[in-house]
């Protein structure tokens, strides 16, 4: 597996986990958590999670990575001229 996957599935799996726990939380009160996870529905949310957090978030953050080498804090502040 090359760099720019293994790098990608981090982070992207990363972020679905950690959207599915937020919304395992936030929706806590509404429904019960054994009823979430046994929902059909929960399945389809956490494979988008993870589809879009690998494909999508992790590949816009391998290309920040790959042309922000060079890029800094303070470049951030800096006036463009």
């Amino acid at each position: 597996m090359s760099e720019r996957w293994k790098y990608q599935v981090k982070t992207g799996a990363f972020w679905g986990i950690f959207m599915i726990v937020f919304m395992l939380v936030f929706e806590w009160k509404e429904k019960p958590i054994l009823d979430q996870i046994t929902s059909l529905q929960f399945y389809l949310k956490f494979a988008a999670y993870l589809v879009t957090g690998v494909f999508v978030l992790g590949y816009i953050n391998w290309k920040q990575k790959q042309k922000g080498a060079d890029y800094t804090w303070s470049d951030l502040f800096r006036k463009k001229k």
